[in-house]
């Protein structure tokens, strides 16, 4: 097969690889264009654009997937199918040029998660299982017909980062999977359900800021489902605070205490939730690097009573 292969961030580095060593063929890769990174704001290109032009791959970074320049130039590469992960929304001008069309892989079993988190909601909503799944581009985001769906367990203790890396990883036999499937016509295409479809909406950095008055257990599923990125935060002493990791604690704390209330900080650092405590096992305070519990306790001295979650005071 002759693929044009779309994708931006790390997650979408696998896959091309393992079709660059396939026995397909990549006739060209889309990506975004390059971006300001890091203190000096330097032009950074996105990590698939790094990875293609290891691979020494011809690289497109339009700014807009409409232009005329773009669907001309990838008509001329007389692509059979155009492959995927994790990139924006194609027009269908674009998705329909190929023979076989185009096939997006999704970190998902859908119809659930459809949209641009689906791993963070996943882990937020307590999700045992997730996985793979690989369908057919349509006008509508996320809902055209599956090919292929893999299955993957939850792990108890599971965050983001790593959920993320293990998806990313599977996504490279998977996509050679549902290429010969689609290449051999044996594909079995299966309709979404949409009654069951839930979404998974970009998550910005105001959606991650810790609401304490939830139990404790959908606590600690928010802060794994955002860690590292974007990362969970609350506020203690009017600056912010990023909340790592946590546990539910051993300890019940106090139902009757304010949601945010340190119940105790000696040895470990309890927050008291809606139902019982969180124990919080490792935080970046603001302007501060990495540390666990301990060296939060032993650094800051957190009091019993103080609150976590009250955002600093903004003159009017």
């Amino acid at each position: 097969m002759r693929i044009v292969y779309m994708g931006t961030p790390a997650f979408a580095c696998p896959a091309l690889e393992h079709l660059h060593n396939s026995r397909h063929e990549i006739a060209g890769v889309v990506t975004g264009p390059d971006k300001p990174a890091g203190r000096g704001k330097k032009l950074t290109p996105t990590e698939v654009a790094q990875k293609a032009t290891e691979l020494g791959y011809n690289v497109f970074k339009p700014l807009s997937l409409k232009e005329k320049e773009l669907i001309e130039r990838l008509d001329a590469l007389n692509p059979d199918l155009i492959v995927v992960i994790a990139f924006r929304i194609l027009p269908p001008k674009l998705f329909n040029l190929p023979k076989y069309g185009s096939v997006n892989i999704h970190a998902s079993l859908l119809p659930r998660y459809r949209g641009a988190a689906p791993i963070n909601w996943a882990l937020i909503n307590g999700e045992r299982e997730t996985g793979l799944t690989s369908f057919f581009l349509k006008k509508t985001v996320d809902t055209g017909d599956i090919i292929l769906q893999q299955k993957v367990l939850i792990g108890d203790d599971e965050n983001f980062d790593s959920l993320y890396d293990r998806l990313a990883d599977l996504s490279g036999p998977f996509v050679l999977e549902t290429v010969e499937a689609i290449e051999a016509g044996s594909a079995s295409l299966s309709v979404q359900d949409d009654s069951q479809a839930t979404g998974a909406p970009k998550i910005s950095a105001f959606d991650a800021l810790i609401d304490f008055g939830f139990p404790a257990e959908k606590v600690k599923n928010f802060v794994r489902g955002l860690s590292t990125k974007p990362g969970a935060y609350t506020y203690f002493r009017g600056k912010k605070l990023k909340v790592l990791t946590c546990r539910v604690a051993d300890s019940q704390g106090d139902k009757d205490l304010r949601p945010g209330t340190v119940v105790f900080a000696k040895k470990n650092l309890l927050v008291q939730c809606a139902d019982s405590a969180i124990e919080i096992t490792s935080l970046v305070p603001e302007g501060k690097k990495q540390m666990d519990g301990i060296s939060f306790i032993n650094g800051f001295r957190p009091q019993v009573g103080e609150i976590l979650g009250e955002a600093p005071r903004r003159d009017m």
